[in-house]
């Protein structure tokens, strides 16, 4: 998996008006923390953190995609934009995994805003993903940070 999240920094043709694909994973993990109303630094470094760990970057290199993730999402006038890029240059497991990351971030407070819940439940249909793919995405977070789902 690591090798085709690598492949989203090769040059690509993308239309004029498309980001490229790894700028459109940073703006969906922007936008999911700030889904709450908060975007702190810590949110900002759960970002870029999230970003080293799925891109396999370097530590500056997250921080710079996170930046053009954060102007990208700031600028956009709906999600559409980046989901079609991702569903399209990212295959169904590696948007699972994206979806994982996205709950990680969501779930980083232990507190689940409806604000976040109702960005979740939107962004896999966009994204080719299943709500029960998703779901299970979710408990896989949950299990890993030793809490128990009491949604579904």
């Amino acid at each position: 998996m690591i090798d085709v999240l690598k492949s989203l920094f090769r040059p690509q043709g993308t239309a004029r008006s498309e980001v490229p694909a790894d700028v459109a994973v940073a703006a969906l993990l922007v936008e999911a923390a700030r889904a709450d109303g908060s975007y702190e630094a810590e949110d900002g470094h759960a970002v870029a953190h999230l970003l080293e760990d799925m891109l396999d970057l370097t530590t500056a290199d997250a921080k710079t995609l996170r930046e053009r993730g954060e102007a990208a999402q700031s600028e956009a006038a709906d999600l559409v934009r980046f989901t079609r890029v991702v569903k399209f240059a990212l295959d169904e497991a590696e948007r699972v995994a994206l979806i994982e990351g996205l709950w990680r971030l969501v779930l980083i407070d232990h507190h689940r805003d409806p604000h976040e819940d109702a960005l979740l439940r939107r962004l896999p249909p966009l994204l080719g993903i299943t709500d029960h793919d998703s779901a299970a995405a979710r408990r896989r977070v949950l299990a890993r940070a030793g809490e128990t789902d009491t949604a579904d």
